[in-house]
């Protein structure tokens, strides 16, 4: 169950109101909302592939820093050099899949999960926000990005 606090605290976050949330699947070390699960498909029925959605800003900055030093080009070029890499990306974006499809299907983003998985380096958001989620070994991608910031989920920077 999500609380209207928490739906309030995402808005503003966001700057714009929350859509589609089903759960706070992380919170800010000071409890507020750090990532989102989000439906599938939005009530107004807009498909919405990303189920983890990172909400915090100064941790979608960070994210944002992280994406502008070049850090997804050197990730994707990591991704088509290192075979098990790409392996274990691959099964990230199946894990992906499998758990979206128990919130509902949505035929239109079928076989789209997030963040260009299973073989582009797209969003470090969506990558980060599910490493963070499900925990480190399971993206390894959102866990390289994730360990470019050390304090994100053992600091508070809620503003």
């Amino acid at each position: 169950m999500v609380s209207e606090v928490d739906v309030a605290e995402v808005s503003r976050q966001l700057g714009r109101q929350a859509r589609g949330i089903v759960e706070i699947a992380v919170r800010c070390v000071c409890s507020r909302p750090l990532v989102v699960k989000t439906e599938p498909r939005l009530d107004d029925g807009t498909p919405f592939p990303t189920m983890f959605y990172l909400t915090q800003p100064a941790a979608t900055a960070a994210v944002s820093t992280l994406e502008a030093t070049g850090l997804m080009t050197r990730l994707q070029e990591l991704l088509v050099e290192d075979s098990d890499l790409r392996a274990a990306y691959s099964a990230a974006h199946q894990s992906y899949l499998a758990e979206r499809a128990e919130l509902g299907d949505v035929p239109e983003i079928a076989g789209i999960s997030a963040g260009g998985m299973p073989e582009r380096v797209k969003c470090l958001h969506a990558l980060v926000g599910h490493s963070l989620v499900k925990g480190p070994g399971v993206n390894p991608i959102g866990d390289m990005a994730l360990a470019e910031l050390p304090w994100l989920g053992t600091q508070c920077r809620c503003q």
